[in-house]
């Protein structure tokens, strides 16, 4: 559950970042930033659900392509579903906009790690 939580607070933080750069993704505040994270990491959570040996398979024999269209729809439906977190360019923020949080949220988790703050 402490690892559910960070995990939401992180993908908070990546979303803030990800809000500075010019990509047409939208968050008014922190709240807005720690909603929208709790939805992409329920989402991602269900995404974990399924076996390794199964997420691997569509991994591979779709090149990332199935991973990455769930990031994009889970994006996207974060934005649909959360008040102050807004695409302006529509599928081409969200497509941006995932791209760029899977980038951010794995490097500050890399750095987490690193420092002993999330366990390996």
């Amino acid at each position: 559950m402490v690892g559910f939580l960070i995990s939401i607070v992180v993908l908070a933080i990546s979303l803030l970042i990800i809000s500075k750069l010019p990509l047409g993704v939208d968050v008014d505040n922190p709240l807005i930033a720690l909603l929208a994270g709790a939805i992409i990491g329920a989402f991602n959570g269900i995404w974990q659900l399924f076996p390794d040996w199964f997420r691997t398979a569509n991994w591979i024999v779709s090149l990332g392509l199935i991973p990455l269209i769930g990031s994009i729809i889970v994006f996207g439906l974060a934005a649909w579903l959360i008040q102050g977190f807004r695409l302006r360019w529509g599928i081409g923020s969200a497509i941006l906009g995932a791209i760029a949080l899977s980038l951010v949220n794995s490097f500050l988790v890399f750095i987490l790690r690193q420092t002993g703050l999330v366990p390996v």
